[in-house]
């Protein structure tokens, strides 16, 4: 009777080892897969810190453009309010401008 309790023990110690070393097995590989997820997230966070830094930057370059562009509209505003003839004097003379610039680019090739 020993005999035989004593080898189903024997045998179910044995059971339990395989269980365990694929537990193990199992626990380590999980572990690795966890460790390249955490590495993985970690750069994730620091690249959406880089594009927010970036964003930010933008948005500061934008508002900047656009404060320049609105004294612009306000320099066109204020010619397009005087004499018709002065704007169109203007325009001849920036025109004739471009016109000798392409001219002389042309000319240099």
């Amino acid at each position: 009777g020993d005999g035989a309790a004593a080898g189903s023990y024997g045998y179910t110690n044995s059971g339990y080892s395989v269980y365990e070393e694929e537990n193990d097995r199992l626990t380590e590989s999980l572990r690795t897969k966890v460790s390249a997820i955490k590495s993985l997230s970690i750069e994730i966070g620091t690249e959406v810190k880089n594009q927010n830094k970036m964003l930010s930057e933008m948005e500061t370059d934008f508002e900047s453009t656009g404060g320049l562009l609105g004294a612009t509209m306000g320099r066109l505003r204020t010619l397009s309010r005087g004499s018709q003839t002065k704007l169109l004097c203007y325009m001849m003379l920036f025109s004739l401008f471009v016109f000798f610039v392409i001219y002389w680019i042309i000319k240099l090739r």
